[in-house]
């Protein structure tokens, strides 16, 4: 086990209430426990994301496309402070100004692995210089590549299984911000938005 594995994650209800904590490693277990969690979009001026293949010693959905970076707030950290604390770590990134975009939350299971994700996404963007210096740890990230999310769209729609099963969402709360995101979080709905993501494979 990692050591981040053993770190303390907030268990929230579906409106993102906290009910208590627990690790990373038990909310990951099946069936899995709701906790919180956020999901980084770097936007870069022509309007195109980074996204990360995750690295094959990732505990969940290893080599998958995701976006820039996700992580846990520790219980009582702010999801700013973490998020830049988990760019520091995976890209190597100084501190940016992050938005809240929006929430996802979902449910995916991982078949490589075992894991379940169960997450009460917190969508971050941050609008980043063309020339961002990015140092991506490589046990962390495998490689990296800027795309638009509007073809990420549809190429997620042709080839969903590779990519980590949260990036339609993450990249729907992104291109369609207007919602509230306590309305989102109540509503569930983005857990049905793309059901063939959210069961991996």
């Amino acid at each position: 086990m990692t050591a981040r594995e053993k770190h303390l994650v907030e268990l929230v209800d579906d409106a993102g209430r906290v009910l208590g904590e627990t690790t990373v490693a038990a909310a990951h277990q099946p069936p899995g426990r709701l906790h919180r969690a956020f999901s980084v979009l770097l936007v870069d001026p022509r309007g195109r994301i980074l996204l990360q293949q995750r690295a094959a010693v990732k505990t969940r959905f290893p080599l998958r496309w995701a976006n820039a970076c996700c992580g846990h707030p520790l219980p009582g950290e702010s999801l700013v402070e973490a998020a830049n604390r988990r760019l520091a770590e995976e890209l190597g990134v100084d501190p940016v100004d992050l938005t809240e975009v929006g929430i996802y939350l979902y449910y995916a299971e991982d078949p490589a692995t075992g894991r379940v994700e169960f997450e009460y996404d917190h969508v971050l963007r941050a609008d980043v210089p063309a020339d961002l210096p990015i140092r991506p740890d490589p046990e962390e990230v495998a490689t990296l590549r800027w795309v638009d999310p509007r073809e990420l769209e549809a190429d997620l729609d042709v080839d969903p299984r590779a990519y980590a099963p949260w990036l339609g969402g993450v990249v729907n709360r992104l291109l369609r911000p207007a919602r509230p995101a306590a309305d989102v979080a109540r509503a569930g709905a983005p857990a049905d938005e793309a059901p063939e993501r959210s069961g991996g494979g």
